[in-house]
């Protein structure tokens, strides 16, 4: 009986070690959904192509009305701040990286859309 209580500790111990580490395993097609800053097709076509410009992006669709952009990327080969500083570098707003004022002042005027303070 004690042989038993001993195994039964360690095979629970071992079990949920196993369950921890299966649990960070990265995935290698993670969903994300954003907001990023835009007004127009132009703009769509931008952050769309910016986003699918970092290796391990398989898809990128931005919606206009939402502002929302959905990817598909290799979470063991780039993480979401990658896609982020990526369409910023384009002139794009992100909740983690704003545009520089250089790029987003090179846009066409259709693409000027309101800045919020992100700092």
């Amino acid at each position: 009986m004690k042989y038993m209580r001993t195994f039964f500790i360690i095979w629970s111990t071992l079990l949920m070690a196993s369950n921890a580490y299966a649990q960070k395993k990265l995935s290698k097609n993670q969903q994300e959904k954003f907001v990023v800053l835009g007004n127009c097709e132009m703009c769509k076509k931008r952050i769309e192509k910016a986003a699918l410009t970092v290796k391990g992006v398989k898809m990128a669709q931005w919606d206009i009305p939402s502002k929302i952009l959905q990817v598909v990327y290799n979470a063991q080969k780039i993480d979401a701040d990658q896609i982020h500083l990526a369409i910023a570098q384009a002139g794009h707003d992100t909740r983690l990286h704003k545009a520089s004022d250089v790029i987003y002042a090179e846009l066409p005027l259709c693409c000027l859309y309101e800045r919020l303070n992100i700092e």
